[in-house]
């Protein structure tokens, strides 16, 4: 193993046994070389990777700061059911913040849903956070010809609720994807993340109890706190 990844995972272990507490500051790269007596691009390497997996932040000459370890969640994937109520299953309170709600005319997304490219889609970008921390960024399309409701309606919410309360038509089976995949510059900004991270990216077809696909969404969710648990039986 390079000497880089050597230092790399000792550092790394003595920040998940809590030796390197939440704000312990580690030297700059140029003193802990000279400590170590090792190549100060030894150093670069070994905090730039620590960097890459949010566990170390920047402080200029000051050194690097060790960063607050997020909760790492673990959510079943045992059947469908929206972020609202996967957060509170997980004893988390759910919000979101929406940035883009129009009705747009796209070709590829008409496809998927298997409509003319004239049809309107509803497109809906939303930040979802379980405790006021940014978990996901969310942009899902709908069927505005199945579910004309959704146009107008209050979705500050629970999509999937209104969905089921409102507009009668309850999402029952989902066709899913998992895949891993970085960051844009503007998702690491909404995650805090100083260095790309790897993520989750899913995509989801859902479809109501009438087999009409009404939802496609891609979901990024952050690597450092997601992993999903599977029950598998014979």
């Amino acid at each position: 193993m390079p000497l880089y990844q050597q230092l790399e995972e000792q550092i790394h272990a003595l920040i998940m046994s809590g030796a390197l507490p939440t704000g312990a500051v580690l030297p700059a790269e140029r003193q802990l070389a000279e400590n170590l007596g090792v190549s100060r691009v030894t150093i670069q390497r070994a905090y730039a990777a620590l960097r890459q997996r949010n566990l170390l932040s920047s402080q200029g000459r000051k050194g690097f700061l060790v960063r607050s370890r997020p909760e790492q969640v673990h959510p079943g994937m045992d059947r469908l059911k929206g972020f609202t109520e996967e957060m509170r299953e997980l004893g988390k309170v759910p919000s979101s913040r929406v940035t883009e709600r129009a009705i747009v005319h796209d070709r590829s997304i008409s496809s998927i849903f298997g409509l003319p490219s004239t049809a309107p889609i509803l497109k809906l970008t939303r930040i979802r956070c379980g405790d006021d921390i940014a978990m996901s960024r969310e942009v899902a399309w709908y069927n505005l010809k199945a579910v004309p409701a959704l146009e107008h309606g209050d979705l500050s919410g629970s999509v999937y609720a209104f969905l089921a309360d409102e507009a009668g038509a309850r999402l029952v089976r989902c066709e899913q994807t998992i895949e891993a995949t970085m960051p844009t510059a503007e998702e690491c900004r909404i995650f805090d993340f100083d260095e790309p991270s790897p993520c989750l990216l899913i995509k989801r077809h859902s479809f109501s109890d009438a087999g009409v696909m009404i939802e496609y969404v891609e979901g990024l969710f952050r690597g450092d706190m997601y992993s999903y648990r599977l029950k598998l039986r014979t």
